[in-house]
């Protein structure tokens, strides 16, 4: 699909400058060098998902995320996961949950910040509010502050190419791919999601590779996406079991660290965001979160896929999203209140992130505690595994 050549990790593609302060075997913690004089008290953690490396959130520069929020004075850190091989097929959601608080302690303990802002995009969001509802469970929902979900979906009760094969008898097929070796690897997630659009992500390079006989582009996105990853046996089950019975959004359908999980318990303000044209997390679906956690919830829409809802650079010609302040159970009662604005949802977002990071300062002169120095540059060590 993809020219790779061109592209080099921690140079043109996982460029932004900062170093790893935390690691342990589950995944290692970025804190981002400030790229503005003054910074926001309040950081923000960003949670990857799992099924693929970190760093569509950190692309080319002009093209980043991180970049973005780091230049207009936000406090970033960002969790790399390591790619699991057999050894770690027992780790599931309480690994990852409990590997957030741990980052969460981390940056709380470098910033001085009582509380920190969370992002999580798809699986990642989805890891983010299964951390918050186990917080709220023990009385410390206090340590979040703000919650920005994108293309995550909670309610699995969609439409949508991804649940055609959802039947029991097909989900009980598919635990099976991974016992064997202990991981799903990520050429397989990457085959199921390639078929679900087999038009554009198949034949269109069967067509250019093998017919024509040309070489494929060069492009950082696709560069991403052929960067895979593998899931670990055990949190793959659970997502099957997820899927089986919409079990996220249902009270005590399932047990985190120990504690029933209840997403209504969730009570922080919460950005949502997902793309009129995504394959893979229906806009619809992810709009049932609004109605899934207890604090005020805001949507935003965006004229995009999957990936492209992601990595939506303001400098991006064609952009556009729907906003409506209301939250209506329907989401097509939603839509149709909405109005429509030229250009990126980050626009919007980083003002609402902004009115709730706190007070500004001085940037930090150097990276990391005297607990916490750092250890090697980003990106780190596990995004090359």
């Amino acid at each position: 699909m993809v020219d790779l050549k061109p592209f080099t990790k921690g140079e043109n593609i996982a460029a932004s400058p900062g170093s790893v302060i935390f690691r342990n075997e589950v995944m290692e913690l970025i804190q981002y060098k400030p790229q503005h004089e003054t910074v926001y008290e309040r950081p923000i953690l960003v949670v990857p998902p799992q099924v693929n490396k970190y760093y569509a959130l950190d692309l080319s520069p002009g093209r980043s995320l991180f970049e973005y929020l780091l230049q207009r004075g936000i406090q970033v850190f960002g969790i790399s996961w390591r790619n699991p091989t057999k050894e770690q097929r027992d780790w599931n959601f309480d690994t990852y949950v409990q590997a957030v608080i741990d980052a969460t302690n981390v940056i709380r303990e470098i910033t001085g910040s009582p509380d920190v802002n969370i992002m999580g995009g798809c699986l990642g969001g989805m890891t983010s509010a299964l951390t918050q509802a186990h917080l709220a469970a023990l009385g410390e929902e206090d340590r979040i502050n703000s919650t920005t979900m994108f293309v995550t979906l909670l309610d699995t009760n969609v439409k949508g190419p991804m649940f055609l094969f959802s039947s029991p008898q097909m989900l009980a097929l598919a635990k099976l791919v991974s016992r064997p070796t202990g991981v799903i690897n990520g050429w397989q997630l990457g085959s199921t999601f390639a078929w679900l659009r087999p038009n554009d992500l198949i034949w269109n390079y069967w067509v250019n590779n093998y017919l024509l006989g040309q070489d494929p582009p060069a492009f950082d996105i696709l560069a991403w996406n052929a960067d895979t990853t593998r899931l670990p046996t055990a949190l793959h089950r659970q997502m099957l079991d997820m899927v089986d019975g919409n079990r996220m959004v249902h009270p005590g359908g399932m047990t985190v660290l120990g504690t029933p999980n209840d997403l209504s318990r969730i009570t922080t303000d919460t950005y949502v965001a997902a793309g009129m044209t995504d394959h893979i997390t229906p806009w619809k679906g992810c709009y049932q979160t609004t109605q899934v956690v207890s604090g005020h919830a805001e949507f935003v829409l965006c004229s995009s896929g999957h990936i492209q809802t992601v990595v939506a650079d303001p400098k991006h010609r064609g952009l556009g999203y729907y906003l409506n302040p209301a939250t209506p159970p329907d989401a097509e009662e939603w839509l149709a209140g909405a109005e429509k604005h030229e250009g990126s949802w980050w626009d919007h977002w980083i003002s609402w992130l902004a009115e709730r990071s706190g007070e500004q300062h001085e940037a930090p002169h150097a990276l990391g505690s005297t607990r916490y120095p750092a250890i090697e540059a980003a990106p780190g060590s596990y995004v090359f595994q």
